[in-house]
């Protein structure tokens, strides 16, 4: 029998497998619930700090794959292209996952911890508004230090006019399409988070990352953290861009009327960050704690017991009267 993972809570043992094997989906429960309840009580500027990584590593990822798909349009089928820049982003989460850091859209998987009742609402709250504002600080960051780097002037400007309509692109879209667009971007984020639970090696992280991220980009489904990295880049070029890129690249700033700080905010970040609460936490984290986590209420146990006895450590109970 393989040793217990250290990262299962007090109440779980690992299943029978070999040491090479992946965890099975019960356990990959029990293990996301636990990694769980530690985020939730990370210190603050240490979590802080991790999440600001986080931004600048998605940022990373974000930059090589708008990069990597300059040109693709005229050169390649269009799904080719776009499955290209999804296999470039995925650089991201790697180093997220495999570095360590905390990503918000990641960390929507506590609400398995809050639904067990192993952590508050509060200690949820807390941990996604710290790893939400220091995302924020490292994805503008990095866009800050790119634009001061001027990587949008790489490919005689073809680079920054990607950038640009990117950016454009994604201020365009109404409240209701960047929402659903947000759910099922966080329902494949954290399925690929869910599937690195269960590896043994770096190596089988990186396969498992590589096919769910490739798919939300290839598929055009929003990612609030990447937002954070690719609006502004495309806000920094068109307000401050020399005229000798615009000249170069072959645009004019007013092709981009949607690119405002206004629709970035309110039109863009918003209703994405809502979507991929409810593609993360609801659809990929609930539903798996339902399925393997939720124990069912001991007959004749008042209201709030199982949470209660579940944080004590215990799974299943009897209730003597």
């Amino acid at each position: 029998m393989a040793a217990p993972d250290t990262l299962a809570s007090p109440q779980t043992t690992v299943s029978s497998h070999g040491s090479f094997d992946g965890l099975p989906p019960l356990d990959i429960a029990r293990k996301a619930e636990s990694i769980g309840v530690q985020k939730a009580n990370m210190a603050a500027w240490p979590l802080f700090l991790l999440a600001v990584l986080a931004g600048a590593f998605i940022a990373l990822g974000s930059l090589f794959c708008t990069t990597i798909t300059t040109g693709t349009n005229a050169a390649m089928p269009y799904g080719v292209g776009k499955a290209l820049g999804g296999l470039a982003f995925s650089l991201g989460l790697i180093l997220v996952v495999v570095g360590g850091a905390e990503l918000f859209t990641g960390n929507n998987l506590l609400a398995m911890a809050f639904a067990g009742g192993r952590i508050s609402a509060g200690q949820m709250a807390r941990n996604w508004v710290i790893v939400y504002a220091g995302n924020f600080v490292g994805a503008m960051a990095t866009a800050a230090f790119m634009f001061a780097g001027e990587q949008h002037l790489m490919g005689k400007g073809a680079v920054g006019a990607a950038a640009l309509a990117i950016a454009e692109a994604k201020c365009s879209l109404s409240f209701t399409v960047a929402l659903v667009r947000g759910v099922y971007c966080n329902a494949l984020v954290c399925l690929a988070v869910w599937l690195c639970y269960s590896c043994r090696t770096t190596g089988d992280k990186i396969l498992a990352i590589v096919f769910p991220i490739t798919a939300f980009v290839a598929a055009g489904f929003e990612h609030c953290v990447a937002n954070m990295y690719l609006i502004p880049m495309g806000l920094f070029i068109q307000a401050a861009a020399p005229a000798d890129f615009w000249a170069l690249a072959g645009v004019a700033a007013s092709q981009f009327p949607h690119l405002t700080w206004a629709n970035f905010l309110w039109a863009n970040l918003l209703p994405v960050t809502i979507g991929n609460i409810i593609g993360g936490s609801g659809f990929v984290g609930m539903v798996y704690w339902m399925i393997y986590l939720r124990a069912p209420k001991p007959a004749g146990a008042p209201h709030g017991a199982t949470a209660r006895l579940r944080r004590a450590g215990i799974q299943s109970v009897a209730v003597s009267r």
